[in-house]
């Protein structure tokens, strides 16, 4: 077996190490999802690869993630249900049905992307895949029967509460503006105090999920995402935190030894500093 170019060799790797008698016991063993978790790791891997600007990694992360494309197309294989191929086609059936006005006659090139378009595909392709659902005995509603059910539970928590919000606003379940939701924040910041000062465990967490869902909310109006602005904090104290690390060792002191104050002073210093 030699690595290639060709879409096709990495099939044949994994059907080779998914092979009941000759594959990997690892490999063998694994379902979806066990999978799973690996997938959305991979997808992060990718992000993260971007986010520092690595071309090499990137090239890396993409192979890692497609892997766990044809890994999870080939279980489906197994059991009967589809194969890699399938998953191609469908999705490349998808973007030429989503983009009329770049592949579609000359009528459509023409006018473009006309308002309500989207929308109108959208539900075209919700109403076949509701059939294909029927056709093979299955639950029509594939996510659940409310309208926010069709949002994936295994979405990041901000972001699947990003989504939650911006689909309930589609009905005009909404804020109309975010002044408002400084309120709601600050009305929910009042019930983490009250439940702080009962010492009730199960409120404080309830009230403290009431109150990033807010936060999210008013990311939203902003037009700040609040996973992208979260990860840009986390970078910011990392990198202030390495800042208070490296001066210590420059003289001759760590982070087990300083005391908080001496870390506190750093600490404005690498706020300064940056």
């Amino acid at each position: 077996m030699k690595p290639s170019k060709d879409i096709s060799r990495l099939i044949e790797i994994m059907a080779a190490l998914r092979a009941p008698e000759t594959g990997c016991p690892w490999d063998v063993e694994q379902d979806f999802s066990s999978i799973a978790p690996y997938t959305i790791e991979e997808a992060y891997e990718v992000a993260d690869a971007i986010a520092r600007g690595d071309l090499d990694d990137l090239r890396d992360e993409l192979g890692d993630l497609l892997l766990q494309v044809v890994y999870h197309a080939q279980m489906a294989e197994e059991a009967g249900e589809f194969a890699f191929g399938d998953v191609v086609q469908a999705i490349t059936t998808k973007m030429i049905r989503r983009h009329p006005h770049v592949f579609g006659d000359d009528e459509a090139r023409s006018a473009g992307m006309a308002k309500g378009m989207w929308e109108k595909i959208k539900a075209e392709e919700k109403a076949e895949k509701r059939n294909a659902r029927l056709a093979r005995g299955h639950d029509p509603e594939d996510h659940g029967k409310g309208f926010l059910d069709s949002v994936p539970v295994a979405l990041p928590a901000l972001t699947r509460a990003l989504k939650l919000q911006e689909k309930a606003a589609r009905v005009g379940f909404d804020w109309s503006e975010a002044t408002p939701i400084l309120d709601k924040i600050e009305e929910e910041i009042g019930e983490l105090r009250q439940a702080l000062a009962k010492g009730d465990t199960a409120s404080i967490k309830d009230e403290f999920g009431d109150m990033l869902f807010a936060v999210v909310n008013l990311g939203r109006h902003l037009k700040v995402d609040s996973e992208a602005a979260l990860s840009g904090t986390n970078e910011k104290f990392r990198s202030r935190f390495h800042y208070v690390e490296d001066a210590l060792e420059r003289s001759g002191n760590t982070l087990e030894k300083a005391t908080l104050d001496e870390m506190e002073a750093l600490w404005q210093q690498a706020k300064s500093a940056k």
